[in-house]
């Protein structure tokens, strides 16, 4: 058997010079350094350390922007957001034991979400690796298991001339969909060690390509265009997958509704007449997903958050496409189709037949009756209509005013390219159903402070445009310190700051489940005067003023805080 590949190019005799004269003073860091840069990597984030040393050095001699958080949690969040907004693989660097593991939380977020976050760490020297117990400072016994369940791939690297290869191959991992977060580990002595190896120049570590196997697509093209009340199910797979425009297409080609998972918010425009927007924890939302005889789901596994907290039971035919093997029907039976979205709802696209309404008269008066083309859209948009007629008949019963009041106010500061970034908060499980666009939340693994360190990686992908982050008083205190950060590096992020004094949405589910809570009330600093002690300019607001305040600090250049003290409900739930 013989293999076709394209011809190795032959380096010209430039390249031959500059390679058997490589310059003086590198070392494993460099390797590192030179890797990212040839893979297309413009920005890194991280935290020095002492066995890490050796790579921050060699950014010195580099033209990478290096964004240092202070604490390697929020360094990983920062990371995940510069993945999610642009696309590409956000490098980030830490160092050996403590400062690795406190980066875990961050990671599962990055594996939660599917961002691209390569993570490089140090390690103790190679003589230490296997397990051995040698009393080394950060050791530990097999630093890898502590991440091997939460990232997609592990690369250990013991001399130099691993480094490019192992780092190209977790380029290639994390990019490859579904996106996620990778790990490499290159020891201490490897990155100190002086290296005369060639600089490294351009790398190939194209991701990929995951397309749909093309009996499957046969299947569901048939299944979807003979569907008499076909409704779309988008999630972040698609938005990751920049998919938008081909479900748009799609779902107008068989008139089918599209509801947004909150992860997928964006993935389909909101005021179009075939959209559901994102009302999952509405049972009117959910009895209509139920009655669907053909569900497609693209991008989502249908999990607690889509499902409206696994309430959810679809009478019809599921058809799931997923770039994630092990999301496929771990909830329901499905016709699982693994493949990614944008190719998968390409394929779909050539293939269904444009669903067509009852028969009406033929105005030609060839033929008693004919399909009505217009007819399917128009049934399917008036039924839209009544579902989200039911949710604000619901909403409007609650008598919640006041917190739609504030969302409204929020959105309406906001410019509309500006993106935002949700810490978990009472405001933000609104935003989920409620927020008209994209947004960028926390909720895949759910844990506090994000909102903040994710703004920031936001902004450190483009300066240009005012970045919005929104945290409660508890999540801000998780991630205080990056006022420093975003003062020192000048970053465009208003910070709004929703102040209850606690953790709000757990003292409503302690009040809800024992009548009293315990642990949920928090004493907390003076915002206002704690942001102004770093040189970040703040103001505190109230509901009637927000939108002033909140646009005129984004407006403003650099960062910025703005405190709302505001106690805020959730509307009720409709799984329990």
């Amino acid at each position: 058997m013989t293999h076709d590949h394209d011809p190795v190019p032959r380096p010209t005799e430039a390249q031959t010079r500059a390679a058997l004269n490589p310059p003086a003073g590198r070392n494993g860091g460099d390797l590192v350094v030179e890797t990212l840069r040839g893979l297309g990597a413009t920005t890194v984030f991280g935290l020095p350390g002492q066995h890490a040393l050796g790579i921050f050095d060699a950014l010195r001699r580099s033209d990478l922007a290096y964004v240092g958080l202070r604490v390697e949690n929020n360094a990983g969040f920062a990371a995940d957001a510069y993945g999610r907004v642009t696309g590409e693989a956000a490098p980030l660097l830490l160092s050996t034991g403590p400062g690795a593991l406190t980066a875990l939380p961050a990671l599962q977020e990055a594996a939660s979400a599917s961002a691209p976050v390569l993570a490089i760490s140090s390690q103790v020297p190679v003589a230490g690796l296997g397990g051995g117990r040698h009393g080394y400072l950060h050791e530990l016994r097999d630093q890898q298991a502590s991440f091997r369940d939460i990232v997609k791939s592990v690369h250990l690297v013991r001399g130099a001339s691993q480094i490019p290869s192992a780092i190209a191959a977790a380029w290639e991992s994390a990019l490859t969909a579904p996106h996620g977060p990778v790990w490499v580990e290159i020891p201490q002595d490897v990155l100190l060690a002086e290296t005369t190896l060639p600089v490294v120049t351009v790398l190939d570590a194209t991701p990929r390509e995951l397309p749909p196997r093309p009996e499957l697509t046969a299947v569901a093209a048939h299944a979807l265009s003979h569907a008499e009340r076909p409704v779309v199910i988008a999630g972040g797979g698609v938005v990751r997958a920049d998919a938008s425009g081909k479900l748009l297409a799609l779902a107008e080609k068989l008139a089918a509704p599209v509801v947004t998972t909150y992860g997928g918010k964006g993935a389909f425009p909101w005021d179009h007449p075939l959209s559901l927007q994102s009302w999952l924890e509405d049972r009117h939302l959910t009895d209509f997903l139920e009655d669907a005889d053909v569900l497609l789901v693209v991008g989502s596994g249908l999990g607690e958050l889509s499902s409206n907290y696994h309430t959810f039971r679809p009478r019809g035919r599921v058809i799931q496409i997923e770039a994630d093997l092990g999301k496929l029907e771990s909830n329901h039976p499905a016709l699982g189709i693994h493949a990614d979205a944008r190719i998968a709802l390409s394929a779909l696209l050539e293939s269904v037949s444009a669903r067509r309404g009852p028969a009406v008269p033929d105005p030609a008066g060839v033929d008693p009756a004919v399909p009505d083309p217009a007819g399917a859209e128009s049934a399917a948009a008036e039924s839209v209509r009544t579902v989200l007629a039911k949710v604000r008949a619901r909403i409007e019963a609650q008598d919640l005013t006041p917190e739609r009041q504030v969302l409204a106010a929020v959105r309406a500061a906001l410019p509309e390219t500006s993106p935002s970034f949700w810490d978990m908060t009472i405001l933000a499980y609104w935003a989920w159903a409620a927020w008209p666009g994209p947004m960028h939340s926390a909720q895949g693994a759910g844990g506090l402070g994000y909102g903040f360190p994710a703004a920031l990686g936001a902004a450190a992908a483009d300066r240009t445009r005012p970045v919005l982050a929104v945290s409660g008083d508890g999540g801000a205190m998780y991630s205080i310190a990056e006022l420093a950060t975003a003062r020192q590096y000048g970053l465009p992020v208003t910070w709004l700051i929703v102040d209850d004094g606690g953790y709000g949405i757990l003292r409503e589910y302690m009040t809800g489940a024992f009548g009293e809570t315990s642990g949920t009330d928090l004493s907390r600093p003076d915002f206002v005067a704690l942001a102004e002690s770093f040189g970040v300019p703040a103001v505190r607001t109230a509901p009637e003023s927000l939108r002033e305040d909140l646009a005129a600090s984004l407006a403003a250049p650099g960062p910025s805080v703005v405190v709302l003290p505001a106690v805020l409900r959730m509307f009720a739930p409709t799984h329990l």
